[in-house]
């Protein structure tokens, strides 16, 4: 019931109005609080492809490997030759019974592919779903990858999204450092730690001591130049111990003056245990530090090694800081490359906000407009508008949403919606007081009777932006975010503000009805 008492109006006053000043002061100005897209701001867009292939190669050797271990753990005769191709691994055995045996073992270790004997070889493919299951899956990681690194180099609340199949789009808007940003992007930080099986000056020395033949499970990685001669290294093609095991990364001085950046990681009890393994046994041996297929250091094992390692090599300090923050992050599940870079200059951005807020005053003069056929209570409908946009906007300040120029669309279609709720709501009032209520019954009774309604019609509309957000990306997130925001903007000044200012006016003016 619409109360007229002191209290009801002083309540109601004091809140709305310190609502007001607080969202007002939080807000404004808007630059400073209210985050913008990179179609308000300028920018880059970035699209990059990402090798999906690479990462069903990389699966397929890894089960490969883990089914010779399977064998190896289980006694049985290990196959004389093995290779891979595509999404197949094949393992060749001596005999007939041992390729069985084999088979029956190895059936409970690959129990979601498909494996099968030809003849004294045992062939296993990922199936076709598994296969697609690989390709979201190294997308999706690594979208998750380009969120950590991006976030660590500055570019806070970077928009990383999906668009078909294996596309990454990047939007970068307003940064400082656009270059160190793209390298971190492109960096693909795969470590790996292999025992350097030969070492000399260049790939055909290498060759020669194994008369010209590359050995089969071993391949040749570059040295990192560091004003020196460049030394290549025989290694095996699959790291036991890689980026995976690791736990943590952080830049610091060693190096042989203790003096030189170089980047300290740390491994996982399990990694640990790895690489203590790896270490103890060959102690003597030249142990290679690999990121990206590059050698950055090859140092000759001492002793038994446990929990962390570090990686030297020339670098500078901010160097140094984007390979541990590219190592900490985590590496591409598959490699990326780059297929388009677009560039929006600010001038264009500065358009853009200025024919928005055009847009809005417009919008609100038409609004105003119109809002005149209902006198008086028009005026308060009006007024709820006003506090319907600073609502909307403190609210995007608050939750640190981007505004873009299709949120700035969604702005505009949210203020002509809200009008709706109090047309609804007047004419009822109207019948109501036509049939001879009084002016206070007449208000309560629109309220509630149209509130249904209302509630109705916005639920739906909040639901369809709510899919909008979930399937879209960027500047269809952007226009799903200012509508829905406005929509429940839209219910709390609808309902209740506007409620609220007719026990206000009531009270303070002694009116006993508004025009309507």
């Amino acid at each position: 019931m619409i109360s007229g008492t002191s209290r009801s109006a002083a309540y109601g006053l004091f809140f709305w109005t310190a609502l007001a000043v607080i969202g007002s002061y939080l807000v404004f100005p808007l630059e400073r609080h209210l985050k913008l897209g990179i179609d308000l701001v300028g920018g880059f867009y970035i699209t990059l492809q990402v090798q999906t292939e690479e990462a069903i190669k990389m699966e397929v050797q890894e089960r490969m490997l883990s089914s010779m271990h399977r064998l190896r753990e289980n006694q049985l005769p290990e196959p004389i030759n093995h290779r891979y191709e595509g999404a197949s691994f094949y393992l060749t055995f001596a005999t007939i019974e041992e390729t069985h045996r084999a088979l029956q073992c190895l059936k409970t270790h690959l129990g979601d592919e498909s494996i099968h004997t030809e003849g004294t070889i045992i062939v296993s493919r990922l199936t076709d779903n598994k296969v697609q299951e690989i390709k979201d899956w190294s997308v999706q990681s690594n979208i998750e990858v380009l969120r950590k690194r991006l976030d660590k180099t500055g570019v806070a609340e970077v928009s990383v999204s999906r668009h078909g199949e294996r596309n990454i789009i990047i939007e970068l808007p307003n940064v400082d450092d656009p270059d160190r940003a793209k390298e971190m992007i492109g960096k693909t930080a795969q470590l790996e730690i292999k025992l350097v099986e030969g070492a000399a000056s260049s790939e055909d020395d290498l060759l020669d001591r194994h008369d010209g033949i590359l050995p089969e499970g071993m391949m040749i990685v570059t040295g990192k130049e560091n004003g020196e001669h460049t030394r290549y290294y025989l290694v095996s093609d699959y790291a036991e111990i890689s980026g995976r095991d690791l736990k943590n990364a952080e830049p610091s001085l060693g190096g042989r003056t203790n003096t030189e950046p170089v980047v300290m990681f740390e491994f996982k009890p399990e990694g640990g245990e790895k690489f203590y393994e790896l270490t103890s046994k060959n102690v003597g041996r030249q142990l290679a530090v690999i990121v990206d297929g590059v050698v950055y250091s090859a140092a000759v094992i001492n002793e038994a090694i446990r929990h962390s390692g570090s990686i030297s090599g020339g670098f500078t300090w901010e160097s140094a800081q984007d390979l541990a923050t590219a190592l900490k992050s985590g590496a591409f599940v598959a490699p990326v490359t780059f297929e388009e870079e677009r560039r929006i200059g600010p001038s264009l951005g500065s358009e853009s906000i200025r024919q928005g807020i055009m847009a809005c005053f417009i919008a609100m003069l038409v609004l105003f407009v119109f809002s005149l056929w209902y006198k008086v209570c028009g005026l308060l409908a009006f007024t709820a508008l006003l506090y319907n946009l600073l609502f909307i906007v403190f609210t995007m300040a608050w939750l640190k949403a981007t505004l873009t120029l299709p949120g700035i669309a969604g702005m505009v279609l949210t203020i002509g919606m809200a009008i709706d709720s109090s047309i609804l709501i007047y004419e009822k009032m109207k019948e109501l007081l036509a049939s001879g209520v009084t002016f206070k019954k007449a208000v309560e009774e629109g309220f509630s009777d149209a509130m249904v309604v209302i509630l109705d019609a916005n639920i739906t509309t909040f639901l369809m932006g709510a899919v909008l957000y979930w399937l879209g990306t960027g500047p269809i997130q952007g226009f799903a975010v200012t509508m829905m925001l406005g929509i429940i903007s839209t219910l709390i000044t609808g309902l209740f503000f506007l409620r609220s200012l007719f026990i206000i006016v009531l009270h303070y003016t002694g009116a006993k009805k508004l025009s309507i």
